[in-house]
């Protein structure tokens, strides 16, 4: 199996235009979620790292296309939060038509990682984003995290109920996750390694 040491993660650069995007043969995970979802804290988990993306300490602070090389074997892609309400009505079309720029280029993917709240049913803004990564044709798995917040009981249901929202296919990997404790990033970790 390959080896990828993330403990190698290097910030490249913030992409506010498509011709800012970076465009490489080396694989390129994409990670796409709601402002407040922990998004950051997620990847600050993949790469053991405390506060290597910035944790927004108000949602909506990604506003551009983030690159991290990891290892110099691939790249960690952050997208902009989405669906938070405190952002202007010109800034949100501007994270439209990014994200649109984004993903009519589906060379710029090769496994997108979209992190949902493990406690609540996926929001309109979840199923659009979704329908973004599936329609890319790039191979896509959906973390849900906050598992920590969850009781035992819950957690079973929960998943159905994400899996069942976000229509999605079989083959979809459905990883519960907490950033907090770091549950599923191992499984998370075999899904990015098997891009090298």
């Amino acid at each position: 199996m390959a080896v990828l040491n993330v403990n190698k993660a290097e910030f490249i650069r913030s992409a506010a235009s498509p011709k800012q995007f970076i465009r490489t043969s080396l694989p390129t995970v994409v990670f796409a979620g709601k402002s407040n979802v922990g998004k950051s804290s997620v990847i600050n988990r993949m790469l053991n790292r405390k506060n290597f993306a910035r944790v927004g300490a108000s949602p909506g602070k990604t506003v551009h296309v983030n690159y991290f090389s990891i290892d110099e074997k691939l790249y960690f892609v952050d997208l902009p939060g989405y669906g938070y309400a405190k952002v202007s009505q010109s800034e949100r079309e501007r994270w439209g038509k990014l994200m649109e720029d984004f993903f009519a280029e589906p060379s710029l993917m090769s496994l997108g990682v979209m992190i949902v709240d493990a406690r609540h049913k996926p929001t309109a803004d979840d199923v659009t984003m979704a329908e973004y990564f599936k329609g890319s044709g790039c191979r896509l798995v959906v973390v849900a995290n906050k598992l920590d917040k969850l009781k035992k009981s819950e957690i079973e249901p929960n998943m159905a109920l994400i899996r069942e929202t976000l229509a999605l296919p079989e083959n979809v990997l459905l990883i519960p996750f907490s950033a907090e404790k770091g549950q599923g990033r191992d499984a998370l970790l075999a899904e990015i390694v098997k891009l090298l």
